[in-house]
């Protein structure tokens, strides 16, 4: 639960700063161009407010938990209503004179106003449009430019894998064996392990590995991804020993008087490598007492524990790149900037040429919601995780929005280009009609990305 709680935390934490942002975008460019922004809003807020404020005769006013709207806020329109509302999902930027998710049309049956959205030049419009989009993508640069200024970067250098990588049953298939060490794609040689060294691997035809002393070359088929996503188990990952890091209260563990830099390595008399070993040996005897081997401070010792019901001791292992040699780059302000902006595109192309597969069976079936996103934040808080997920959420979210999509942002930038090249504006009609598809198609992705989710929480 208190796993839940955290990833759940940061998701909300990190998603509010987002949609600030982007919000922000539309806002400020509203404002340039001298267009009414009506309300700005943090979350949703059906029924109710939270908070409301409105600065007007050089005071702020506000309204706590309203949920109607004072005299105050509705004589004022051409202030902008600052709030907060309830859902934690998201929230708006309410421009006057645009066909938006709020479909109101009682605005726009009215005469057009000097100060609307509607009565604005086509390159106006679309710059207010492309805003958003704009926002959270410098934002995402200017996060990896600080996170690297920051922290800069450490890795463990695959080629260099101390105990080689473990691999997935596909991989298995393919003639990868447990303990390779992953050397190159097409003789371009591997620095790192993540998802760009995944890629090269899709891409290439064979992948040279060494295992033992010996090099070999193995055959990457057509269909790689797609089988890797079909597998559900992934690729690859480093094989570390079983290390621990921390000992959480009250479990096996703290009671059999294990503590942190603890280094596993049998269980009644038989060896386990790995971590992954441990764990699925543990697994085998649970609410079974063990004899259990570890070294402390080089000195081999043993000891009497029983695991849980799960087959667990509770504690949480050091991971590889804690226990293992790494490569550390460390950067100057002046040079966090390019390689922040250079990190940033990386990762757009990456995604971008990712997206492809989406459109896959086996893609289409690893689509994730809330459940999904808020998985890519660690168990504990970490602020460089924190926000290095962030900036790559910033980045999907300003992909995402500039797709084509009526009630996306890129929908409105896809009908105010075909205004700039054919000089002919949609009707308000066409735009509302266009509004009330895009946001079924969302609604219908939403409820399946989501029902994933559930899906795989309830048969996992």
């Amino acid at each position: 639960m208190e796993i839940f709680l955290t990833r759940a935390l940061q998701l909300i934490v990190s998603l509010s700063i987002l949609v600030l942002i982007h919000e922000l975008g539309h806002f400020l460019f509203s404002r340039v161009f001298k267009v009414r922004v009506e309300k700005f809003y943090l979350f949703f807020n059906p029924l109710f407010s939270l908070v409301r404020v409105k600065k007007l005769d050089g005071k702020w006013h506000f309204s706590w938990f309203s949920r109607k709207s004072p005299e105050l806020f509705k004589e004022t329109p051409a202030v902008t209503e600052f709030g907060v509302g309830w859902v934690p999902l998201g929230g708006y930027c309410s421009i006057s004179g645009m066909v938006d998710e709020s479909l109101n049309t009682e605005q726009l049956a009215q005469p057009q106003q000097p100060w609307e959205f509607r009565s604005k030049p086509a390159w106006q419009r679309l710059l207010i449009m492309v805003g958003g989009v704009l926002f959270n993508f410098l934002l995402a640069l200017v996060v990896y430019s600080a996170v690297l200024y920051t922290w800069g970067e450490e890795y463990v250098p695959v080629r260099e894998a101390p105990m080689g990588m473990e691999f997935s049953p596909v991989a298995h298939e393919l003639g990868f064996k447990d303990g390779d060490r992953l050397l190159a794609a097409d003789g371009v040689l591997f620095d790192r392990f993540d998802e760009h060294a995944l890629r090269a691997i899709n891409e290439a035809k064979v992948v040279t590995v060494k295992r033992d002393s010996q090099e070999l070359k193995i055959a990457i088929p057509s269909g790689f991804i797609e089988s890797i996503i079909k597998g559900k188990q992934g690729f690859a990952a480093f094989r570390f020993p079983a290390v621990i890091r921390d000992v959480a209260a009250g479990s096996p563990a703290i009671k059999a008087g294990l503590i942190a830099n603890d280094s596993l390595t049998a269980i009644n008399g038989v060896k386990t490598l790995t971590f992954t070993a441990f764990a699925e040996a543990l697994y085998k005897h649970k609410d079974t007492t063990i004899n259990l081997s570890f070294y402390r401070n080089g000195v081999l010792k043993t000891l009497s524990v029983k695991p849980d019901g799960n087959g667990k001791l509770g504690f949480y292992p050091k991971m590889y790149d804690e226990v293992f040699p790494t490569n550390k780059i460390s950067y100057s302000l002046m040079a966090s900037i390019p390689a922040g902006i250079g990190k940033g595109l990386k990762k757009l192309t990456g995604y971008a040429s990712d997206l492809k597969f989406v459109f896959t069976k086996e893609g289409a079936k690893s689509l994730g919601g809330f459940g999904a996103i808020g998985g890519l934040f660690p168990a504990s808080w970490d602020w460089r995780n924190f926000w290095d997920t962030t900036a790559f959420l910033s980045i999907i979210l300003a992909f995402m929005n500039i797709l084509p999509i009526p009630a996306l942002d890129g929908g409105h930038i896809l009908f105010l280009l075909y205004e700039v090249v054919t000089r002919r504006k949609p009707s308000d009609k066409f735009m509302e009609y266009a509004q009330m598809v895009g946001m079924f198609l969302l609604f219908a992705l939403l409820i399946f990305a989501n029902g994933n989710d559930l899906y795989r929480w309830l048969f996992k």
